[in-house]
This record gives structure tokens, C-alpha cells and sequence, in this order.
């Protein structure tokens, strides 16, 4: 348990550390719309991340295995492809956004985002999770909680720590800004604008980490 856990937290540090659903959490909360859209955008996210990392985690199952005791060649296999994958995307983020100002890289949807009601936000939050980089990130998630062993009540306590923990950045503004806008406004616009500005090379650096952490693990699987 303690080593799929010790697995999954770097990858859930990256999912919690994704600079798009967090600015869409933010533009949402510095919206008119703030009370309607703020809390289907969070169950949209929590829901799509369980979702997608128990889907994945059963697809695993019917990988070939071999004996707890020895190492799981296929998993290795595309634990690697999924590590140089995300430092591929690293790479191809650094290299697009240069000589970009930052706000060319916020999408026309995100900029939109705080004129959405309820529903387009569960919507919304619930497909950023099937976004390239969530993918491999809930992939490189799942395949980490099969190689571990561990057995399905487990599998879902360990599911229930990454979400919670990958939920955290997206959940917390949300939480506390619902609770005490007035403080909370002048923290949202300061974070708006850093995000702003450093998002790109928070995700490169991200990216990067995560990918050869992940294509480390896929050795050790060989």
C-alpha cells in the first residue's frame, strides 16, 4: 500500500499542479457566476479524475502479469513510453510558447470560462481530464497502482489519496473563496496574475520532473 502510494504522489502533485484548471478555477471564482458555476466545476473535476484513474486501473488488470515476485515487463515497457511521452510534451510546450507573449497561451474557452453557468462548468471540469497530458498523467497513475500489487480495497483508498490530492489546488480557492470572498478577491487577481505569467514554464518544469520520474520507474520494471 505504502509503495503504490509512494507512486502515485508525484503524479498527483502534477495533476495538482496543472496550470488550467486552476486558472479556470480562478476566472470562475473572479466571476458574477461565482455561486452557480463554482461547485459543479469542482465535482466535475473530482469526478472525471476518480473516473478516469479506475478506468484506467481496470484496463490494467488485463495486462500480462507474472509473479508479484519478479518484475512486470510490459508495465516497464509503457511506463517508459509514458515518461518520454510527457517530456516530449514538455519539450514541444517550451519550444511553442517561446517568443509568445503568456496570455497567447490561455485558449478562447478559458478566457470565456467565468461567463459559464452550472452545467457547461461540470462539463467543462469534467473534460479536462481527458486532455492529452491528464491521460498520460492518469495512465502513468494506474499502471503504477497495478505493478504495486495491491488489492482492490486498497486500489480505491489509494485512488480516493491521489484524487483528494490532485483535487487539492482546484478545491482549496474554491472552498475558501466561498466562504470569505472579500478576502479572497485581491489573492485570486494576484494569482491570476502569475499564473499568467509563469504557467507555461511551471508545466515544462513539471512535465519534465514527472516524466523522468516515471520513465525511472519503468526501469526498474525491466
Amino acid at each position: 500500500m505504502l509503495q503504490a502510494l509512494g507512486h502515485l504522489l508525484p503524479i498527483a502533485v502534477a495533476v495538482a499542479l496543472s496550470s488550467v484548471p486552476i486558472t479556470a478555477t480562478i476566472l470562475i471564482l473572479l466571476s458574477p457566476k461565482r455561486n452557480s458555476a463554482a461547485i459543479p466545476f469542482l465535482i466535475g473535476w473530482v469526478f472525471g479524475m476518480a473516473l478516469v484513474i479506475t478506468l484506467v486501473t481496470l484496463f490494467a488488470q488485463a495486462l500480462p502479469d507474472t509473479a508479484r515476485t519478479e518484475p512486470t515487463v510490459a508495465i516497464g515497457i509503457i511506463e517508459i513510453v509514458i515518461g518520454l511521452a510527457l517530456v516530449v510534451f514538455a519539450l514541444i510546450t517550451w519550444r511553442r510558447g517561446r517568443g509568445k507573449p503568456p496570455s497567447a497561451d490561455a485558449p478562447k474557452w478559458l478566457r470565456a470560462v467565468g461567463s459559464f453557468g452550472a452545467l457547461p462548468a461540470f462539463g467543462i471540469a469534467f473534460a479536462l481530464n481527458f486532455r492529452p497530458k491528464g491521460l498520460l498523467l492518469a495512465v502513468a497513475a494506474g499502471l503504477a497502482l497495478h505493478a504495486s500489487g495491491v488489492d482492490p480495497a486498497e486500489s480505491a483508498i489509494a485512488i480516493a489519496v491521489y484524487t483528494v490530492i490532485g483535487a487539492s489546488t482546484v478545491a482549496t480557492p474554491i472552498i475558501v473563496t466561498l466562504a470569505s470572498p472579500v478576502k479572497m478577491q485581491p489573492r485570486l487577481v494576484a494569482a491570476r496574475s502569475w499564473i499568467t505569467k509563469n504557467s507555461r514554464i511551471v508545466t515544462v518544469l513539471i512535465m519534465l520532473m514527472i516524466g523522468v520520474v516515471i520513465i525511472g520507474s519503468g526501469l526498474t520494471e525491466l
